[in-house]
């Protein structure tokens, strides 16, 4: 069924201060802190380019608090400046008075980016529509905006402010990634054909749990192969790893974990072996023969061959986090063979996430995968069939301001 949202040309937006709901959290490289993806950028850079007779302010998240990737935007803010062609502002403050300052200040064309919005402490929470519109980020920038963009697809499934505060108070519409991941899907979902192979990786655990609950309550997983942090919580869930994963809320997870193989035992495949730090190199391994801590940073190629048959004979498969960590070349064989037999299948193809479309793009092989999402867990929860906040967000504000500009 259709969304009912606005887009750009609903929107009076001419001479306006726009409020650019985007997404640019990009991978960051662990030791040299170099921002390793540009995908998100030119998706956002699409939809700051068609607002060149507004006054926009861009917004974005970036990592989470604590981790190596939690940093300011002042390095994404020239990376925007590059593919616009343009000067791009940037303040170290996102609602604060300079922040509000700069955004009064701003020129018809100029663009000012917003510091990591996960800074101010309420965009680290998740809010329904009404209790978000009183938060003080939302009712600050409120005061200095006309219209919101949302353009973050990749953070759909998320009601933080940023996201689902604006739509009831400034007239808001999409934005072109949004459209563009939304009109795709639909055509997706129209030939998609069974059986449904999902490969889920990366290290947010929690959210693939929940995805694979999601997918498999809707029918989209026949067949769920694990690997990255999540494979190895699965691997302590079967016995084979015995000692703690160091993986916060650990014990939960295993126990989740027990309970979907206990339910499905033939739904789910685990790492055969896995690669490990040794001797400043790369060993495969079977997991279980492991005896103590080990850096897992990948899996092996018996896993990479076995996971690839169910991917060359799926009629659609989506696969969404990396196997292992590619940023290391010795690490970079599972995600590399994983992908490049996903464009091999004869199957429809999904790949979600900023990684493996870094990833995609690293290897040459973007062309051949039928869609490629830099949407993560937003991408999961829709296709599995689950509302999200921000397309909720989009259709509260076309019945609110549809045909009354902005």
């Amino acid at each position: 069924m259709p969304i009912k949202m606005l887009t750009l040309e609903d929107l009076d937006l001419d001479g306006k201060r726009v409020f650019a709901r985007v997404d640019i959290n990009t991978p960051i490289h662990p030791e040299t802190g170099e921002l390793m993806e540009q995908a998100r950028f030119e998706e956002a850079a699409m939809t700051i380019g068609d607002l060149g007779r507004s006054r926009v302010v861009v917004a974005s998240h970036q990592g989470r608090v604590a981790r190596s990737d939690y940093v300011s935007l002042e390095a994404h803010s020239k990376v925007l400046a590059n593919l616009l062609g343009k000067k791009v502002k940037f303040v170290p403050d996102v609602f604060g008075p300079e922040a509000l300052s700069e955004m009064d200040s701003l020129k018809v064309g100029e663009v000012l980016v917003l510091d990591n919005l996960r800074f101010a402490a309420e965009e680290n929470q998740e809010y329904k529509p009404p209790d978000a519109e009183k938060t003080f980020m939302v009712r600050r920038i409120r005061e200095h905006i006309d219209a919101c963009v949302l353009d973050a697809f990749s953070t759909a499934h998320r009601s933080s402010p940023s996201i689902v505060g604006f739509a009831g108070l400034v007239p808001t519409c999409a934005g072109r990634t949004v459209g563009k991941e939304l009109r795709m899907l639909d055509r997706i979902f129209s030939v998609e054909k069974s059986p449904y192979v999902t490969v889920l990786g990366g290290a947010k655990v929690s959210d693939r749990l929940e995805a694979i609950d999601a997918l498999i309550a809707n029918n989209r997983a026949d067949k769920v192969l694990l690997t990255g942090v999540v494979g190895l919580v699965f691997l302590k869930a079967a016995g084979k790893i015995k000692w703690d994963l160091g993986v916060d809320g650990e014990q939960k997870f295993v126990a989740k974990a027990k309970e979907l193989m206990a339910d499905e035992p033939d739904r789910f495949g685990l790492p055969i072996d896995v690669a490990v730090k040794a001797n400043g190199g790369r060993k495969e391994v079977d997991p279980a023969q492991i005896a103590g801590p080990a850096q897992i940073l990948d899996v092996g190629s018996k896993t990479v061959d076995s996971y690839s048959k169910f991917i060359k004979g799926a009629g659609t498969v989506f696969m969404s986090g990396p196997p292992g960590a590619f940023e290391y070349e010795e690490f970079s064989a599972g995600t590399e063979g994983l992908l490049r037999a996903m464009a091999s299948s004869f199957g429809t193809t999904i790949i979600s996430g900023g990684h493996l479309s870094t990833a995609l793009r690293k290897y040459g092989i973007h062309d051949q995968i039928d869609h490629t999402s830099t949407a993560g867990g937003a991408l999961v929860q829709y296709l599995a069939g689950k509302r999200l906040p921000l397309i909720d967000a989009l259709e509260r504000a076309a019945d609110r301001w549809g045909g009354k500009g902005a």
